[in-house]
C-alpha cells in the first residue's frame, strides 16, 4: 500500500498568527454590546473582551478570560466549528469578513502556554473528595474548575494518556497531540491527580468509587466503532484507530491507492483527509444517505471536496471483495430515501438489482460509536443507550454526574460542548455538596 507522502502533509492546517497579524484583527472587531459571537459559544467566552486585550498587548489579560470560560480554550481554539458558532454569529459576517475569532483565541491561549504561564491555581482544601472517569475534554474541565474551588480530584483514565479524543481522535491537521496534552498538564499542575491505565469495571472497582469519594462525575465517552455488518468486514480498518496511528505512529500509517471511507461525518471526513494528505491515488467517501443526510459540518464537506475525495451518495455496503493479497473491492446496492427513521432522517432501502462493486485496495470505517456499555454496569437510566441526566448532569444516581459524548442523545456533540457539561456539573457537584456539608 505504500505510496509517496507530501512533506508536512498532516501538519497543523493553519499557522498561528504573527503579533502584527494578531493585532490588525482584533482592531477590526466592534467589540459589540451583548456581542452574537459570545451568545454562539456553548462556553460563552467573552469574546470581545478577550479581543480588546489583545488590541492594548494585555495577552495575558486575555487568555485569562478565555479560560476563565472554557479551561481548554487552546483545543477550541482549534477544533470548535467556529463557521457554526462564533465566527458564524460575528455580525462583520454578513457585510464583511467576520473576525477570526479562532485564530485570535489560540494567540493568546498559546502565549501563555509557550511561556509556561499557569493563571490559575488550586483552591484551599476543603476536605471533600470527587471521582471523576475518564481523561476527555469534560473531565478535564470538570476536573480543574472543581480543583479551583478546593476539591481532592482524583482522574481516572483507562488508556495512558489523557486527553480523550483531543489526543486520540482529533487529526493533527486540527490539533497536534501536544496540544491537548499540554492542557492535560495543567490540569494535573492544578493538584488534580491523574491515574491513567485505570478503567472503573476493570481494575477499579464501582463499589471502592463509592466509598472513597463524595461525588462522581463519569466522562467516558462512548465505545467502539459501530459494526458495518458485513461480509469481509475483518478486512476493514477502524477510523479512530486509524486516525490515532497518524497521530502517535504516522510514519506506520499504510495508506493505499483506492482508499474508501464509509460513513459522512466529520471522522469520516478527518479519515480521507489523512488518506488524501498521506498520498492516496483516490479517496472515496461511501455513504448509505444523501448530501442532505451527512453529519458532517457544511465547511467541513467544503474542505474535503477541495482536498479532491469523491463522493458515492446513496449507496450501501454489502460485502468486502478480497483475495489472498488483500482487499480488492466493496460491493454495494444502490438505495433509494424513504421514511424518516428512528434517527429521524430517511431510511435508506435498496433498490432490487442494482449491485456493484467498488475497487479498492483499503477501506475504512467511520460510522459512529457504540453507546456507552458503563450505563449498564452502574444501573444507570439511559435515553436512547445515551446515560440520562437532569438539567443539572446529574444521572439517575444520587450523587453521579455525567457529561460529554456520553450524555449526548440528542443533537451534534462537540469537544466545546464537552467543556461547557464540564464546567455545569463542577458548579451541580459544588452547589450539593456545600449544601450538604455546609
Amino acid at each position: 500500500m505504500g505510496t509517496q507522502r507530501p512533506e508536512g502533509g498532516l501538519s497543523e492546517q493553519l499557522p498561528p498568527l504573527s503579533g502584527n497579524e494578531a493585532l490588525v484583527e482584533a482592531n477590526r472587531c466592534l467589540y459589540c454590546y451583548d456581542a452574537p459571537c459570545t451568545h454562539a459559544c456553548p462556553t460563552h467566552i467573552d469574546i470581545p473582551r478577550f479581543i480588546k486585550k489583545i488590541a492594548t498587548g494585555n495577552l495575558t489579560g486575555s487568555a485569562r478570560t478565555i479560560l476563565e470560560a472554557n479551561i481548554l480554550g487552546a483545543t477550541c481554539a482549534r477544533v470548535c466549528p467556529v463557521q457554526e458558532l462564533c465566527e458564524g454569529a460575528c455580525v462583520l459576517g454578513k457585510e464583511h469578513k467576520p473576525i477570526t475569532i479562532g485564530r485570535l483565541q489560540r494567540y493568546s491561549t498559546d502565549y501563555v502556554s509557550d511561556r509556561g504561564v499557569d493563571l490559575f491555581h488550586a483552591g484551599a482544601p476543603n476536605d471533600l473528595k470527587v471521582a471523576v472517569v475518564g481523561a476527555g475534554p469534560a473531565g478535564l474541565s470538570c476536573a480543574g474548575y472543581l480543583a479551583r474551588l478546593g476539591y481532592s480530584v482524583t482522574l481516572f483514565e483507562k488508556r495512558s494518556l489523557g486527553g480523550g479524543l483531543s489526543t486520540y481522535g482529533i487529526i493533527v491537521l486540527r490539533e497536534p497531540v501536544e496540544t491537548a496534552l499540554a492542557e492535560v498538564e495543567m490540569v494535573r499542575r492544578l493538584g488534580v491527580q491523574i491515574e491513567t491505565g485505570v478503567e472503573l469495571g476493570g481494575n477499579l472497582a464501582w463499589a471502592d468509587v463509592q466509598s472513597r469519594f463524595d461525588a462522581v462525575f463519569l466522562s467516558v465517552g462512548l465505545g467502539a466503532t459501530a459494526s458495518l455488518g458485513v461480509a469481509g468486514e475483518e478486512h476493514v480498518m477502524d477510523g479512530l484507530a486509524y486516525i490515532e496511528q497518524s497521530k502517535l505512529e504516522p510514519d506506520r500509517v499504510a495508506v493505499g491507492r483506492n482508499v474508501l471511507v464509509i460513513g459522512a461525518g466529520n471522522t469520516a471526513v478527518d479519515c480521507a483527509t489523512i488518506a488524501r494528505r498521506l498520498g492516496a491515488g483516490s479517496v472515496t467517501i461511501v455513504y448509505r444517505r444523501g448530501e442532505r443526510e451527512m453529519t458532517a459540518y457544511p465547511h467541513e464537506y467544503e474542505f474535503i471536496k477541495l482536498e479532491g475525495c469523491e463522493f458515492r451518495f446513496l449507496t450501501r455496503p454489502v460485502r468486502v471483495v478480497s483475495d489472498v493479497g488483500g482487499v480488492t473491492g466493496l460491493e454495494c446496492v444502490r438505495v433509494a430515501l424513504g421514511a424518516p427513521d428512528a434517527s429521524g432522517r430517511p431510511e435508506p432501502i435498496d433498490v432490487p438489482g442494482s449491485g456493484f462493486v467498488l475497487p479498492a485496495d483499503q477501506i475504512i470505517k467511520a460510522i459512529g460509536q457504540n453507546k456507552p456499555s458503563l450505563a449498564s454496569l452502574l444501573g444507570l437510566t439511559t435515553a436512547r443507550g445515551y446515560i440520562q441526566v437532569n438539567a443539572d448532569l446529574e444521572t439517575s444516581l444520587s450523587g453521579v454526574y455525567a457529561g460529554g459524548d456520553c450524555v449526548r442523545a440528542w443533537g451534534a456533540a462537540s469537544t466545546v460542548m464537552a467543556v461547557q457539561d464540564g464546567k455545569l456539573a463542577a458548579s451541580a457537584i459544588h452547589r450539593k455538596l456545600s449544601h450538604t456539608n455546609g
